[in-house]
């Protein structure tokens, strides 16, 4: 199973052009967590795409650029990248050109975002939420697919016979579906044969299991190989060295985190007793010592089968040099000791 990490890219917002000295250091920060993934061996980075004042990573493809020149192993996605407000054309080709900058180690998570704020900003309407993102993640594999390409849509102006450049360095792009539990999303990846990354950050892991099931049938009917299956379980997460250090190191930035997004859509606050109870040891949170998080990732893989599991690490504005801990810890101690453990489930061939 692959083990990794993503990010948001959380900040305290600082204003406009000439001041933003939180964004810029939020960027070297972000840099910085990147590159010591790498260092420790962990598989994935991916960052988020939103278009607020308390995120600092609008076009993750510049930021996974300029990661892809500071790592060597690392494979670096969105996470997500809102297909819906964007256009597949520029996307692939920003997202081959990381391709080619990192000699094969570009990916993307294609998603319709958890905010709407990009919808307005580039001249949507809500009322296309679901066909936009239909149609533009068919024009999306189909640019993987051919180099040259004719394509007829109604939210894009068509391609008639046009070559797409450049072209990755990989064969193809690996392209994931990101989604949270909508039925509609596990069948949609399935019926396509995508890899599916889901976001479990609230409630309990286990509700999640019809919706793998759904991507899982759904895939079968199509006609694919359902065995052959790529999924990812992202979460949140975080590491420190005993659990109550965990649990208060996190607790504060996090409620704050959840509070302010909760206001939004009408969640109600988080306290103390909701937190701890999502970090026990069947919630949805992994949050605690080294072995804590050990045995909620193989919950969730007893659970899913799952082949990737993405940690959420930088979660709110929690201190830069805890969050770097915390990805120490996981690459160091979390990530060999859950490779081991599934490996010994994996039958050995003669």
């Amino acid at each position: 199973m692959e083990l990794g990490l993503y990010t948001f890219a959380d900040m305290q917002p600082d204003g406009t052009s000439g001041n933003a000295k939180n964004a810029h250091q939020r960027m070297k920060n972000l840099l910085e967590e990147i590159k010591l993934a790498d260092e420790v061996g962990l598989d994935v980075f991916g960052i988020g795409e939103h278009h607020r004042e308390d995120y600092a990573v609008s076009s993750p493809a510049v930021v996974l650029g300029a990661a892809a020149a500071i790592t060597k192993n690392i494979r670096l996605t969105s996470a997500v990248t809102v297909l819906s407000s964007d256009d597949p054309v520029r996307v692939f080709q920003q997202f081959a050109t990381v391709d080619l900058l990192s000699g094969g180690r570009a990916e993307l998570m294609a998603g319709r975002g958890s905010f709407i704020e990009s919808y307005p900003l580039f001249g949507y309407d809500l009322n296309d939420y679901d066909e936009l993102f239909r149609e533009k993640l068919d024009l999306l594999l189909k640019l993987n697919e051919d180099e040259t390409l004719t394509w007829t849509g109604k939210h894009r102006p068509s391609v008639d016979n046009r070559g797409v450049y450049p072209r990755p360095f990989q064969e193809k792009l690996p392209i994931w579906l990101a989604a949270g539990g909508t039925p509609a999303s596990a069948v949609r990846a399935g019926t396509l044969n995508l890899p599916l990354a889901l976001a479990i950050i609230g409630g309990n892991p286990e509700h999640f299991v019809p919706f793998v099931d759904l991507y899982r049938s759904s895939a079968k009917k199509a006609g694919h190989d359902a065995e052959k299956l790529q999924l990812g379980i992202n979460s949140h997460v975080y590491v420190a060295d005993t659990s109550q250090q965990a649990s208060e190191e996190l607790y504060p930035f996090y409620a704050t985190m959840m509070n302010r997004v909760g206001r939004d859509r009408g969640w109600p606050p988080l306290s103390r007793q909701h937190f701890e109870h999502s970090r026990s040891p069947k919630g949805a949170l992994a949050v605690g010592s080294p072995q804590e998080v050990i045995d909620k990732i193989l919950y969730e893989h007893e659970l899913f089968g799952n082949t990737r599991f993405l940690a959420q690490m930088s979660l709110g504005t929690m201190q830069h040099d805890k969050v770097l801990r915390s990805i120490e810890l996981f690459g160091t101690i979390v990530a060999p000791a859950v490779r081991k453990e599934i490996n010994k489930s994996i039958p050995q061939t003669k």
